[in-house]
């Protein structure tokens, strides 16, 4: 498998809505493996396609007590609530931004390994954020997007990154 580089914002296959993976084969399984080589080599926790350079709607999440997800054209379902989250980001590195993220989440998509639809749902947790992370990702979101403006990005510095 390969370590690929990740795409930083300012990169426009950042901002393009992926494109939907219409047959999971053996090149779909190929990128799945990179991506988790990528991911765990950056380290994060959650990558999309879309942040290494491939506009199509796969995403991988990895957070601790869970077990680890890939999916393929994945999208929320539901959400409910807010609660404001510490949140950074491979695509952009050395700063967090406070955001508002939802408390439920439901997301539904295919896992790739059995070709059947999956629904997840996390709350109030790490898992929840990763995954409207991600999905906003292949939606050509980042969460930059929901800060009031660029000063409110904080610089890592000493302190410990926190990235998807």
């Amino acid at each position: 498998m390969a370590i690929l580089p990740i795409r930083r914002a300012g990169d426009p296959v950042l901002r393009e809505k992926a494109k939907r993976v219409r047959v999971i084969d053996s090149s779909i399984h190929k990128l799945i493996e990179d991506m988790w080589d990528t991911m765990y080599d950056a380290p994060g926790v959650g990558l999309a396609a879309p942040q290494i350079g491939v506009p199509l709607r796969v995403i991988v999440i990895d957070v601790p007590g869970h077990e680890r997800i890939a999916l393929v054209n994945p999208e929320i379902v539901k959400r409910s609530g807010e609660r404001r989250v510490d949140e950074g980001c491979l695509s952009v590195p050395g700063f967090r931004g406070e955001i508002t993220r939802s408390v439920k989440v439901v997301a539904k998509g295919i896992d790739p390994a059995t070709g059947k639809e999956v629904r997840i749902k996390a709350e109030n947790d790490l898992l929840a954020q990763a995954l409207e992370h991600e999905i906003d990702h292949i939606n050509g979101i980042l969460y930059i997007d929901y800060l009031p403006g660029p000063d409110a990005l904080i610089p890592l510095e000493d302190a410990p990154e926190v990235r998807r």
